[in-house]
């Protein structure tokens, strides 16, 4: 992996107005040999520890996920992101998602388990704790002597985070905060030696921060495990707090700024929870796969029928797309958090600041790749088929346990708007120009179209062009959206989703196209023949949902001549001079993947 960073990497937003290079994005293919041996060591712990007692998982045995993840504890799984200074292994962003990859795959109450313990239970101190702090609770969370839980959920405060009603006063001695209230769906709350809390102080318009151990002698009780569709092992109860005493030298940051703190950690936990849904989809395909061709109906594999051949092939090519967006994301935090810790920012801050950057592309890969999981394990099941729908098979859990992802960190539906809405205010910042491209739009629009027939003979070419003009439907969309409606457009939600779900389709097929086109001008166009279906595919899927949704948002707000010419727009840059075949892509990607029994691009 190259060690040099190119200062002028895009800024969070602005694939959207300017040309990324395929040289320019990492890779899977790009991983060192380092990364490549901790993928190894992630995926031996699974498949020992894990998958080989899925039943285990199913079952309720919240022991065993305790277990686990003392287990991973000791393996140094558990500090991978967290600094060596404090008993972790101190790795960059991109070997933290590599790690959350490969060990999310096999059980979403591990996933959980973990993703709560290194996320938002020993980030917020990591990054927001004082040298105090960080010395006393973080080495033992690193390394798995000590779990950790986040209480920010209360049963009037979900998606309005800032609304909770948990308080904390201060004690008559000044020693003390007495924090009183309840939350609810606390992952690892069964297990856990210390949560996060949230409370607010008096009448703060934000929440505030505190660390406080578990100890149910100091007024901390918790409800039952809760019944869930999904994660069974993972511990998720209700906390109450009555009078708890938390030291004021516990308070995490400073007062009334928790809900920052809670805001930044659902940005590295997005991209995160992206990751850990990348394995489990390479595993449901693996088992889809081996069973499609052992299954046999009518004499022959069912891996032999179109039918199964489309899924397995959309299925193969999602997930493709997933991990080429997810770690071209991933990279370009880490070089953000490489460039300002190089300008003398310490770790904090750096960290915070590059995933903030982020934080549009953060809540893309949530929102795609939780959904394509969710497919996938939906398409899995119906390959399975009857054996499928019994829990006697890991397809029925990886269904279920799939189905959370659309709601942790962050519902898919806030998660569109926020994409937008901070692509909005980047621009208002004038962190990224978008009024000037979408003029140009709007002029091109009533100009003369080009008849001339380009030269397409370069791997792509056409690809990238098309994916130039999906560009040009957002801005054309977004930019008369805004004009018409200014500030208020937050209040269009509808409209919002719409245009959301085009940038999504930019940034997912622009990053899959770039990944191939990178990995065919060093290895070869022969090596990536299925790599190039898999592109080509998702492209062709991109544009009709970039079609409709672009309609969707035109009838409803644009009326007359406006309506007319932004229609003829979106047909314009919707249009291919060479519609590929999609059968045939399909076709040739289930065989790959068939050939090799399982998934095999990563």
């Amino acid at each position: 992996m190259s060690e040099t960073i190119n200062k002028d990497i895009l800024r969070g937003g602005q694939f959207l107005v300017k040309e990324t290079k395929c040289e320019d994005v990492f890779t899977p293919e790009d991983f060192s040999e380092e990364q490549k041996m901790m993928r190894d060591s992630a995926k031996e712990f699974v498949d020992r520890e894990l998958w080989a007692h899925w039943e285990r998982f199913e079952n309720k045995d919240y022991a065993y996920t305790e277990e686990c993840m003392r287990k991973a504890g000791e393996l140094g799984l558990l500090g991978v992101s967290v600094p060596e200074a404090y008993e972790g292994l101190g790795m960059g962003f991109v070997s933290t998602m590599l790690v959350c990859d490969y060990i999310s795959g096999a059980t979403g109450s591990f996933s959980t388990a973990f993703g709560a313990h290194t996320g938002i239970g020993t980030m917020p101190i990591t990054l927001y704790g004082n040298e105090e702090q960080k010395q006393k609770y973080v080495p033992k969370l690193a390394t798995g002597e000590w779990f950790g839980a986040y209480c920010l959920t209360e049963p009037g405060a979900g998606s309005d985070a800032n609304s909770g009603k948990t308080k904390a006063v201060l004690s008559d001695d000044g020693k003390n905060y007495l924090i009183s209230g309840q939350k609810m769906w606390i992952s690892n709350a069964g297990f856990c030696s210390v949560f996060i809390v949230f409370a607010r102080i008096e009448d703060d318009k934000n929440i505030t921060g505190f660390i406080v151990e578990n100890d149910p002698s100091n007024g901390i009780t918790l409800g039952d495990e809760e019944k869930k569709l999904g994660i069974h092992s993972s511990s998720t109860r209700q906390v109450f707090f009555s009078d708890t005493k938390v030291p004021v030298e516990n308070m995490l940051s400073e007062r009334g700024n928790g809900f920052k703190i809670a805001m930044n950690a659902l940005n590295v936990g997005r991209i995160k929870l992206a990751a850990a849904c990348l394995d489990a989809q390479r595993r449901v395909i693996g088992e889809a796969t081996k069973y499609a061709n052992e299954r046999i109906q009518f004499k022959t594999p069912i891996m032999n029928f179109g039918a199964i051949k489309a899924k397995i092939a959309d299925m193969a090519t999602n997930t493709y797309a997933d991990e080429s967006a997810s770690y071209r994301a991933a990279k370009n935090i880490e070089d953000r958090i490489t460039i300002r810790q190089a300008e003398g920012n310490s770790h904090q801050e750096a960290e915070l600041k590059g995933v903030e950057e982020y934080a549009i592309e953060c809540s893309i890969l949530k929102v795609a790749v939780s959904e394509d999981v969710q497919n996938t394990s939906d398409e899995g099941l119906q390959i399975f088929g009857g054996m499928g729908f019994s829990a006697d098979t890991p397809m029925e859990s990886a269904w279920r346990d799939a189905r959370i992802a659309r709601i942790y960190e962050g519902t898919n539906e806030i998660n569109r708007m926020l994409a937008v809405g901070m692509l909005i205010k980047k621009a208002m910042k004038g962190h990224v120009d978008l009024l000037g491209p979408a003029m140009k739009v709007a002029d091109e629009l009533t100009g003369i179209p080009s008849f001339d027939t380009p030269d397409y003979s370069v791997l792509f070419s056409e690809e990238k062009e098309v994916i130039a003009k999906m560009k040009k439907v957002f801005l054309m969309v977004a930019g008369a959206a805004m004009q018409k409606f200014g500030a208020k457009l937050e209040e269009h939600q509808q409209l919002l989703m719409a245009a959301s779900d085009i940038l999504i389709e930019i940034y997912m097929a622009e990053s899959t196209i770039l990944r191939t086109e990178k990995n065919a001008k060093r290895f070869g166009e022969d090596s990536q023949e299925t790599q190039i279906a898999m592109s080509q595919l998702y492209l062709y899927n991109a544009i009709d949902i970039v079609i409709k949704k672009g309609k969707e948002a035109i009838v409803s707000f644009a009326e007359g001549d406006e309506q007319r010419m932004m229609l003829m727009g979106l047909k314009r840059f919707t249009k291919y001079a060479n519609q590929p075949n999609v059968v045939a892509l399909r076709t040739k990607i289930a065989d790959k993947v068939a050939a090799e029994n399982g998934y095999c691009f990563s």
